[in-house]
């Protein structure tokens, strides 16, 4: 079972007047994943906070998610910070989160979400609404699962293969 820290980042969470509902969300929807949540943290909006819990994180689990930061709002850094810590970026499983958001609400164009890697693992942000956060990470999820496979080099076939195969199996 692969390891998932969820981090929230939030300035009233961390302070403590907000209740956090997005990182219980999307914890449970990674468990349901067949993930094993084995932390979930808080960060104010701040780059340095932010890039040093991705650093720390992304060296002891295989996916690390944030929630929160992610809009044009000025102490929005989310992904400012995940870009300065990932190696390389996965274009499109934002891109796939932003169009499963836009058939709930137009304004999920906004989002600046990224995916990146960062060594062997994984890092996901996510929206900071519960509904946005579940909403993307429940789209890329299969996506998420086959990246993780390939990060951790297993020779992953990709599922379309698989079904051609079977197709021409059954054909012949």
């Amino acid at each position: 079972m692969p390891q998932a820290f969820v981090i929230t980042v939030s300035d009233s969470c961390y302070e403590g007047s907000r209740v956090d509902r997005s990182g219980p969300a999307v914890a449970e929807v990674l468990t349901a994943g067949g993930f094993l949540v084995a932390e979930r943290l808080t960060v104010p909006d701040e780059q340095a906070a932010i890039e040093d819990a991705l650093r720390s994180c992304s060296g002891r689990a295989a996916l690390v998610v944030t929630t929160g930061g992610t809009g044009i709002a000025p102490r929005d850094v989310t992904p400012e910070a995940t870009r300065s810590v990932c190696e390389r970026l996965i274009d499109g499983i934002p891109e796939l989160m932003r169009a499963a958001g836009r058939e709930k609400t137009r304004y999920a164009s906004l989002s600046r979400a990224l995916c990146g890697t960062s060594g062997k693992s994984l890092i996901l942000n996510l929206p900071g609404s519960p509904r946005g956060a579940v909403t993307s990470l429940t789209a890329v999820l299969p996506l998420v699962s086959h990246a993780l496979a390939l990060l951790g080099g297993e020779q992953a076939s990709h599922p379309e293969s698989e079904e051609q195969s079977e197709e021409s199996a059954q054909q012949s």
